[in-house]
């Protein structure tokens, strides 16, 4: 072999060498790429470690009640485990398990779902429950009886189940857009989660917090917010009795009287865009998110919580969901027995069926629990977005699903 045969001959086994390392190189990067959580313009805080699969058990460590008539109570959990806890989306919640009874009722379980109020921490993880009154004239166990069971019977020391995190209602990472969290009621406890993270992890962020409630006895947090506001410049408070009572002082309890509207915003905020997070009782939904569209904010900017009837008609939806408004479809209840007709007046089959007097199991109402999931006979379901919850194969979510088609269900 000639020398540069021999030249030639080295110069290819490295440039071998070369290619073959390169091609290793990007092997293992698009690997690691498929292997982590996928994250977009509209989700950028990618799901966390360690969420668990089903029921876990959690002590109660503390309670707290948030207000002045001791209407809001916070209940500080702590995994029985004790193992860490994954840090969660501000802005989420969790779904229970509750073992509970109505006056007139044997003990039963329920499922409900309650907002994180705090920011995630590794130790616990707190939520806030208003105690609901039920109506005397409602059957078995109405609305309002798992906030009486836990205000009322669940102690320090006590044991409850719980799922992990979930829900698509939560503040986003971008600190170069102002966030303006809108809460009316209870709807604070999200808000909160959502304040309390975005004030520790993003304190350049500016933030506008409008809280609507009736009076200084129902104001949860007030201490807390009150001090917040005055340690943080970029904090701006603005706190809206709609019925102040003689004590109640404009300027040292609340900052405005009547109602939060496009009106009230359009006067305190300071031009340029912002990203709203709204979440409030029915009156405030149903009036204020479409308001936003109007005044022309964009619908990548407009979130909201959707606490089943307090889903806002006129929100920001998907094309086609209400394509199957005006047909009449045959939906019929195995087990209860029942055939009805859906003629597209519901948002959803649980509405329908709740409606009709058909027994379901829900929780969230927002396709994030799973608890209202129901095995699908025959025909199909559709959804407007994607639900939260996996459903599993045959199965289907009342709560946000309607018929493309005559239904039987095994319910």
């Amino acid at each position: 072999m000639t020398a540069p045969e021999l030249l030639a001959l080295i110069c290819a086994t490295l440039l071998l060498q070369i290619l073959g390392g390169v091609g290793v190189m990007v092997w293992r990067k698009r690997r690691w790429v498929k292997s982590t959580p996928e994250t977009s313009a509209e989700n950028e805080m990618p799901v966390s470690a360690g969420a668990w699969q089903g029921w876990r058990d959690f002590r109660v460590a503390r309670r707290e009640f948030e207000d002045a008539a001791r209407s809001q109570c916070s209940f500080f959990l702590e995994p029985a485990d004790g193992q860490p806890l994954p840090a969660f989306k501000p802005g989420q919640f969790l779904t229970f398990s509750l073992r509970v009874s109505g006056d007139a009722a044997p003990a039963r379980t329920v499922t409900r779902c309650y907002s994180l109020s705090d920011r995630p921490d590794p130790a616990h993880y707190r939520i806030t429950v208003k105690r609901v009154s039920a109506p005397a004239d409602q059957p078995e166990l109405p609305p309002g009886v798992s906030s009486t069971y836990l205000h009322d019977q669940v102690r320090e020391g006590d044991v409850l189940s719980v799922k992990t995190p979930a829900g698509q209602f939560f503040i986003d990472s971008d600190p170069s857009i102002p966030a303006v969290l809108i809460a009316g009621g209870i709807g604070i406890t999200p808000v909160m989660s959502m304040l309390r993270w975005c004030l520790m992890e993003q304190p350049q962020r500016e933030v506008h917090l409008y809280y609507g409630l009736r009076r200084s006895d129902e104001h949860a947090f007030k201490s807390q917010l009150e001090s917040t506001a005055e340690a943080h410049a970029r904090f701006h408070l603005n706190v809206v009795y709609s019925r102040p009572t003689a004590d109640d002082v404009e300027g040292r309890d609340y900052q405005h009287a009547g109602h939060i509207d496009v009106d009230l915003l359009r006067r305190t905020l300071p031009h340029g865009r912002h990203r709203f997070f709204v979440c409030g009782p029915p009156a405030m939904m149903n009036s204020l998110v479409p308001a936003l569209a109007e005044w022309g904010v964009a619908r990548e900017d407009i979130h909201h919580e959707a606490f089943g009837p307090a889903a806002p008609r006129g929100a920001p939806s998907s094309p086609g969901v209400a394509a199957n408004a005006a047909e009449s479809i045959e939906i019929r209840f195995a087990q209860a027995r029942r055939t009805l007709i859906w003629t597209g007046q519901d948002a959803s089959l649980l509405d329908f069926a709740e409606r009709n007097g058909v027994a379901v199991e829900s929780g969230c109402r927002s396709g994030s629990c799973g608890s209202c999931e129901t095995k699908l006979v025959s025909g199909e379901v559709r959804y407007a977005d994607t639900p939260d919850h996996d459903i599993a194969h045959g199965h289907c979510l009342l709560c946000v699903g309607t018929p493309a088609s005559p239904l039987v269900l095994d319910a």
